[in-house]
């Protein structure tokens, strides 16, 4: 993976702390390092610190290994908070804040990481990255005062990491957020990230929180937008991948997420929505726009289901291949995935599944009971009535390699990320739906299943 050149720092006082071992926490510890800062990381899960210990990264992230082995003698993993804040006077909070059953973000594992700071400790600056609710910082310097502890600092640093490419994004930001109640603060945490670029936006604190939950909920509409737009193609005509080209190139939209599917999902868009929603509502605000993006992110993905129903003459006792788990490529990554809403949906409809993902190996109790998950492609495919690509890894370009749709009862691929070429795809042997686009003209062989 070619990575941007990181200056070095040769002077380091201290050790950096990173409480959290997840996505963001191994990310950001990794390119502190880079950086030629000491970095101690924390984590409760003492099987995860272990694995990091011997070099066994826990999760899927392109590049991520590779960093954290080259700068392995920089990198320190512990269960034990004293030995974090023993070596370290600035500490990142990057654990999870997951939503809860009323949308409203948990915040359960930010205030066990308040509760583990000594009382005793003389100097700290404590860096949330965490995405957390607007006024969460007031509510953790509340917390500090509380505990006698009014003389740490706090600054929020949202990340804007995205999965799949989070170590090229951390390695080379388009921007750097720092939000705090005075300049000294904000100081030192610029200064850190300073040597990699980036437009360095200093603000309050309460902007900086605001900042991270917009930038997703914006991007979280422009796709729930196509998708409405891709619905209406289907009706009048139209190609959603023309009009979106066409609507890309006016530099006032931009074609960045403007490709219409299955919706969204993953650990950020959908929390992140639904926790500015709650965020107005809890302020007195009726955010109607957020309502529609969620509704219509949520039937996008049902879509699918009733189309199939139409093709088939119902899915009950019929064989449905679901391709790819991964919320999207490049990540192993099932939280709130498309997959996983389709695989239930089709067997509450009494389908027979069978699910494949390149990469995601151990799925857990994530799938309802039934579900089979094929080792390779060609088995995934064998004797399916249809199969539905979810998830646009590249490995599924061998959709097209010759024989593959003889393996299928009924070759009906229905392309839920527009990822395949219509006419490749029906030389191929489909019948190739997308979302949003015409179908190839069918070919004779092709016979509609009753």
């Amino acid at each position: 993976m070619n990575r941007p050149a990181v200056p070095q720092v040769t002077e380091v006082p201290s050790a950096i702390g990173v409480v959290g071992a997840g996505y963001v926490g191994l990310v950001t510890a990794a390119a502190l390092a880079s950086l030629g800062h000491s970095v101690i990381c924390l984590d409760i899960d003492e099987s995860r610190v272990e694995r990091l210990r011997r070099a066994d990264v826990p999760i899927f992230e392109p590049g991520l290994r590779e960093l954290l082995d080259e700068h392995a003698d920089r990198l320190v993993f512990t269960t034990s908070p004293p030995e974090l804040y023993t070596c370290s006077r600035l500490v990142f909070v990057t654990v999870d804040t997951p939503p809860l059953p009323s949308g409203d973000a948990d915040l359960s594992r930010v205030e066990a990481v308040v509760d583990a700071i000594p009382t005793d400790i003389r100097e700290l600056t404590l860096v949330m990255k965490s995405t957390v609710p607007v006024g969460t910082g007031a509510r953790v310097q509340q917390a500090l005062a509380r505990r006698g502890l009014g003389r740490v600092r706090y600054v929020s640093n949202p990340e804007f990491l995205r999965e799949g490419c989070a170590v090229a994004d951390v390695l080379a930001p388009d921007r750097v957020v720092v939000g705090a109640d005075d300049p000294a603060s904000v100081e030192p945490v610029v200064r850190l990230w300073e040597p990699l670029g980036g437009d360095v936006v200093s603000c309050d604190i309460a902007s900086a929180e605001m900042m991270k939950l917009t930038s997703n909920a914006f991007l979280a509409t422009k796709i729930s937008f196509i998708n409405e737009i891709a619905n209406v193609c289907e009706l009048v005509g139209a190609d959603v991948a023309t009009v979106a080209h066409g609507m890309g190139l006016d530099h006032r939209i931009g074609p960045a997420f403007l490709q219409a599917g299955l919706g969204y999902g993953g650990s950020c868009f959908p929390k992140d929505v639904s926790a500015l929603k709650r965020l107005a509502g809890n302020s007195g605000y009726h955010f109607q726009l957020l309502s529609a993006v969620i509704e219509v992110n949520e039937l996008q993905k049902r879509r699918v289901v009733t189309r199939l129903q139409s093709e088939l003459g119902g899915v009950q006792g019929r064989r449905i291949t679901l391709l790819g788990l991964a919320f999207k490529p490049g990540t192993d990554d099932l939280r709130e995935a498309t997959s996983l809403v389709l695989a239930g949906r089709l067997v509450a409809e009494g389908a027979q599944v069978t699910v494949h993902d390149p990469v995601v190996s151990d799925v857990g109790q994530a799938l309802p009971d039934g579900v089979v998950q094929a080792p390779t492609l060609r088995r995934a495919l064998r004797g399916a009535d249809a199969a539905i690509l979810v998830t646009e890894w590249p490995q599924y370009a061998d959709l097209l390699t010759p024989g593959m749709s003889a393996e299928m009862a009924t070759p009906l691929l229905v392309d839920g990320r527009n990822m395949l070429d219509p006419d490749a795809a029906q030389e191929a042997g489909y019948r190739w739906i997308g979302v949003g686009r015409p179908e190839a003209e069918p070919d004779s062989a092709w016979t509609r299943a009753g």
